[in-house]
């Protein structure tokens, strides 16, 4: 049901953060079972985040000549790409969650309860596609729109289930937590912090409201908008990273940033539309800038490399040339390019060109974060009464470097499970006493001054996004990890004295988060002087 009265403060037992796939699926299983749920996002919809723009597909098993041993087949299979990809820097736990878990939750969650129709061989079959770091074809799809298209039936359940509130426009500001919130001293000597909900801005009202919760779900998504060429979606600041950082939860692997080796090269705005790997798995092919193929120079696989190697072997190649961007020729991908990618194909037409027969021009740009809230194959986090799902979250799995088409199964999987873990926690945990929520106050305005100048705030966001991208993106050195942890820790400190003095608004939400993710990403680089995966280091 959607709320349409709006108090300032209120008591949930589930409280999610977040409304992506991720999200979406603990939302479903929790209310399925029985619980309430508030699904808060900062959109007007439930899609304005990355799930739904994700193209390739989701991976599901790779068929076999013997289906009663496929799914053992596959998933043995499927570990040992995931781990070659993440250069054995993964969690074997993780993985192997993944791989037991995957097929299943796709079957229930989304072909039977949300009703995805994925495309399918004129048997009536799965038709699976394969991409890079993928030793068999076992993507599932909806041409190039699969995540749109599992987020529109997975919202259609949402929207009509009686369990589950919707509070759209509402950013989360910080946790809260009894050790850091609670008035009543008493709560200082618990050995155990436990968050208990979160300060939220409604931006309607422009007030902050309090939202006491049992418990917490982080699936806040990821943080491409600190870098300058992104495919993210606007919102994805860090705002799960930077909430959880200053509550004192434990962070892991922030250093490795995933860039996608090809995204549509353009000037305008500052996301860059994804030009799917799914291309390259069809056929496609990377050229340089004379129009001659090179990845085979980089890595004996090919245009089908893992996404960390492709986009180290495109940077070098830009920076030998000197060209401004690569090219990606689909010509002789044997697929009507119109109906196997549509999404592509209209991007593409916009602006003039025909994929049948012109190169597309692409660039890397960051693309996944691999890193982010330590999180267990529950989807726990280092809090009592905490968890973090989907992007926000690192479980291991994806390790140095991301498995093409594994996000999307990732918050799937870890969305499930989430929701039947705090589903089983009903009957074992209280909660959030009466006593303790009555100990947290409402938020209170350190400053009222109005001083969110757009161009203040957008001259700061360009400060981020060109440190972040010239010293903390795809190729780093000591020197340059230096010269951004100086950048970032002057700016960070003075977002902070701005933002204490100045009215709370979403700008500002906004910037606090993603100056605050930023610079612990920064630090995490700095740490660690091996080169492996996403981390690349020249030196």
């Amino acid at each position: 049901m959607m709320t349409t009265k709006h108090s300032s403060r209120r008591h949930v037992p589930v409280l999610i953060i977040g409304s992506g796939l991720a999200g979406c699926t603990a939302a479903l299983t929790l209310a399925d079972a029985g619980l309430e749920v508030l699904l808060l996002n900062t959109g007007d919809t439930l899609t304005n985040g990355n799930s739904e723009m994700a193209q390739g597909g989701i991976i599901y098993r790779a068929a076999q000549q013997d289906p009663a041993n496929s799914a053992v087949d596959d998933a043995y299979n499927l570990a040992k790409d995931i781990l070659v990809a993440g250069h054995y820097y993964n969690s074997r736990k993780a993985v192997r969650c993944l791989c037991r878990s995957g097929p299943k939750c796709v079957d229930e969650m989304l072909v039977k309860r949300a009703g995805v129709k994925f495309d399918r061989n004129a048997d009536g079959s799965f038709n699976l596609t394969r991409e890079g770091g993928h030793s068999a074809p076992r993507i599932l799809h909806c041409a190039d729109f699969t995540g749109r298209a599992i987020m529109d039936s997975l919202t259609a359940r949402i929207l009509e289930h009686p369990k589950i509130t919707r509070l759209h426009k509402h950013a989360a500001i910080d946790l809260l937590t009894s050790h850091h919130h609670a008035k009543k001293s008493q709560y200082r000597y618990e050995v155990t912090n436990r968050c208990l909900g979160a300060y939220v801005l409604n931006e309607e009202s422009g007030e902050p409201e309090t939202i006491l919760a049992n418990w917490t779900v982080l699936a806040t998504g990821g943080v491409g908008q600190v870098f300058l060429h992104s495919t993210n979606a606007l919102g994805c600041v860090g705002a799960g990273v930077s909430m959880a950082y200053r509550a004192g939860v434990s962070l892991a692997n922030l250093e490795f940033m995933q860039f996608h080796p090809t995204a549509f090269y353009d000037e305008r705005g500052s996301r860059r539309p994804l030009i799917t790997e799914a291309l390259r798995g069809e056929g496609a092919r990377l050229l340089d800038a004379n129009g001659m193929p090179f990845m085979l120079r980089h890595d004996k696989r090919g245009d089908l490399a893992p996404r960390d190697i492709v986009a180290l072997a495109m940077m070098e190649e830009m920076l030998h040339s000197g060209a401004p961007c690569l090219f990606l020729d689909a010509s002789q991908v044997n697929h009507d390019l119109t109906t196997r990618f549509p999404t592509v194909f209209e991007t593409c037409k916009k602006t003039g060109l025909d994929i049948r027969k012109d190169p597309i021009p692409v660039v890397p740009a960051a693309h996944y974060f691999c890193g982010g809230i330590l999180a267990d194959i529950h989807g726990r986090t280092s809090m009592r009464g905490l968890y973090a799902v989907g992007e926000c979250a690192c479980t291991g799995l994806h390790g140095a470097n991301r498995l093409a088409s594994s996000s999307l199964l990732e918050a799937l999987v870890w969305g499930v499970a989430c929701g039947q873990d705090i589903a089983r926690k009903i009957n074992t945990d209280a909660g959030l006493s009466k006593t303790l929520a009555s100990a947290i106050p409402d938020w209170q305005h350190e400053g009222d001054d109005r001083r969110d100048d757009p161009a203040l705030v957008a001259q700061d966001w360009a400060s981020i996004r060109h440190t972040m991208w010239n010293y903390v993106g795809i190729s780093r050195s000591k020197a340059r990890l230096n010269r951004a942890f100086t950048d970032m820790r002057d700016l960070v400190r003075h977002i902070h004295d701005f933002y204490k003095h100045t009215r709370i608004s979403r700008q500002l939400v906004d910037l606090f988060h993603g100056s605050q993710s930023a610079y612990v990403i920064t630090q995490a680089a700095m740490r660690n002087p091996v080169s492996l995966g996403c981390h690349y280091r020249t030196d």
